[in-house]
């Protein structure tokens, strides 16, 4: 399963650039707009910075309504990098769209999923990419990560090219749970990403052999 990190902050995409690990980044209009964002040009800018620091796939939203300005925007975009995809929302306009971009080799990232319906009519349009919402869907009452399981068996018995990302991600046990169902990648919050790393065991083993070394090397002075 791959890894995405879910934000705008560049601070937070180069450090964790630095680890590694990182495959790709997803972004969305609320995460840009905490950032120093004042329109579209600000938007692009802000984009082809993190295109440049992340050579993976990186998700850009698009900011307005309705098919053809949805299309024409998404063309916009997705000449601000040659990493970008296109997020576009699991609507009836958001399927027309999918369709038309992907027909123009224009990824997509079919996003705001809730249903085994929706991610099915993604693929089928022919996205790249289908983002099922686990934490909003558990914040219902209802089970993300079944829906996740689900369309992943889906995706697999029709041999989809279409890939899974596991989004609105909480808290590390998600991830370990998207890994479980087969997710393709989960995207998570820098947050979750440094909590996927930490454990309070190999905190007190290198507390110990720091400890220990240190006393060995006492001694032989």
């Amino acid at each position: 399963m791959k890894i995405f990190l879910d934000t705008a902050n560049i601070d937070q995409i180069r450090k964790a650039a630095r680890l590694g690990i990182v495959s790709g980044i997803t972004t969305n209009p609320t995460l840009v707009s905490q950032e120093r964002t004042a329109g579209l040009a600000d938007y692009q800018k802000i984009v082809q910075e993190i295109c440049s620091i992340i050579p993976g796939p990186v998700s850009v939203e698009v900011l307005t309504g309705g098919v053809q300005a949805m299309i024409e925007q998404a063309k916009l975009i997705s000449k601000w990098a040659p990493n970008v995809v296109i997020k576009i929302p699991a609507t009836s306009e958001g399927l027309e769209v999918t369709s038309a971009l992907s027909k123009q080799k224009i990824k997509v990232n079919f996003t705001l999923c809730f249903s085994l319906n929706q991610a099915l009519l993604g693929a089928l349009a022919g996205a790249a990419y289908v983002s099922p919402f686990v934490g909003r869907l558990d914040d219902a009452g209802h089970n993300g990560m079944e829906l996740v399981k689900d369309i992943v068996s889906v995706f697999a018995h029709y041999k989809f090219p279409t890939e899974v990302i596991a989004a609105s991600i909480r808290h590390p046990e998600h991830c370990v749970a998207a890994a479980k169902a087969g997710a393709h990648i989960a995207t998570v919050p820098y947050s979750v990403l440094m909590q996927m790393i930490q454990h309070p065991l190999t905190d007190v083993g290198v507390a110990r052999f720091l400890s220990d070394w240190q006393a060995v090397s006492k001694r032989e002075k």
